[in-house]
């Protein structure tokens, strides 16, 4: 019954806008849409080439910002999989951003590390290789960072952490991603948050500190 009366609605609406435009004639609505139909036609040629160049730019931004390469994560320097390492082999985050219980920063993994493992599994993979010369030559290993936070913003992992606020809840299910999709983070994120578990919402005590 609402579709109807809101069919009906819009079809009052088109009939007034009509017969204000056409000043009281209607035909001459029909009149105007023979003769815009008619110059369609005899435009087709240029408007077929307008109408290619507009789907071409419509295709380019979707590939560019929506399709599914967009989103796969940064590239690191080593092609370091969260599904393996995370997932199939359980690793615990902990591990390797072994601070993150104890400090604002979770930390990244050192090239000792990695090697922890890696000086006896697949020791001689070419990417492995490269974590062997990053040490050998006392260089951090440069990984690519990919969650972002405003310069003004004090995010505190310790806290979180200790309250159980699993690492899904803001990174995803990383344990199913190779190359993580990056984020930058926005208030209103924190926000919802911080009302769903009725935590702090002082903004100097809770991130503005």
């Amino acid at each position: 019954m609402e579709i109807l009366i809101t069919a009906i609605s819009l079809l009052g609406l088109l009939t007034v806008a009509i017969l204000i435009g056409t000043k009281g004639h209607p035909m001459r609505f029909l009149t105007a849409f023979g003769d815009s139909v008619q110059m369609v036609w005899l435009n087709r040629g240029p408007l077929f080439w307008v109408a290619c160049c507009v789907l071409l730019s419509l295709g380019f931004l979707f590939f560019y910002y929506a399709s599914p390469a967009t989103r796969v994560g940064a590239a690191q320097p080593i092609p370091f999989s969260h599904r393996l390492h995370a997932g199939h082999k359980a690793i615990d985050c902990r591990f390797c951003h072994s601070y993150v219980a104890r400090s604002h920063h979770p930390g990244l993994p050192a090239v000792e590390k990695c090697l922890f493992c890696h000086n006896y599994i697949i020791a001689n993979h070419p990417e492995i290789r490269k974590e062997h010369d990053y040490f050998n030559t006392n260089t951090p290993t440069p990984w690519v960072k990919v969650f972002y936070l405003p310069e003004h913003v004090l995010f505190n992992h310790q806290r979180h952490i200790l309250k159980d606020i699993a690492c899904e809840s803001c990174h995803g299910e990383v344990r199913e991603m190779d190359r993580l999709k990056g984020e930058r983070f926005k208030m209103g994120f924190c926000i919802e948050c911080h009302r769903e578990k009725k935590a702090n919402l002082d903004c100097w005590l809770g991130c503005h500190s």
